[in-house]
């Protein structure tokens, strides 16, 4: 359960770099999940929070202006690829399955990037434009990674 949840999460990071680190640090932040003591602590800090949600927000102006880069570019994909591993690893760690969630985390990354993408060019042939594809994406992620945020306390009994 709790790698299928960190590959979601990795999905996420394919979708938008920013909102699921943002996302782990706000359950980080306020208890839900328990990085104590781990090589991911510091994501529960108010300066965690405070910079992803910008970091987040930032990437959400920016997906809308028409010169912004493909997330298949390389800066582009190993950033998606670097914020799903960690968001997947700090998901696995309450239940020292940290490795196997910053692998599923990487995996749901790849997968999201290339999905997101067809899947959003698609939304975009439909409606003959790019930015309500782009506004639906959004919403999608941020409402997935909120959904596996909430999940995470099943994890732990399952």
């Amino acid at each position: 359960m709790v790698s299928l949840l960190a590959l979601f999460m990795g999905g996420v990071a394919g979708l938008r770099a920013m909102m699921a680190p943002a996302l782990v640090t706000w359950a980080a932040a306020l208890g839900w999940l328990d990085l104590s003591g781990s090589w991911l602590s510091f994501l529960a800090s108010k300066w965690a929070v405070l910079i992803f949600t910008i970091l987040a927000v930032f990437e959400l102006v920016t997906d809308q202006l028409p010169n912004t880069p493909s997330r298949k570019v390389p800066q582009q994909f190993i950033t998606r690829l670097i914020t799903g591993g960690v968001a997947g690893a700090a998901i696995g760690i309450p239940y020292d399955l940290w490795l196997a969630g910053l692998v599923s985390g990487v995996l749901g990354a790849i997968a999201g990037t290339y999905g997101g993408a067809w899947a959003r060019a698609k939304l975009a042939e439909i409606f003959g434009k790019d930015a309500p594809a782009a506004f639906i994406e959004d919403g999608v992620a941020f409402v997935v990674a909120f959904i596996i945020i909430l999940s995470l306390p099943a994890a732990a009994t399952i």
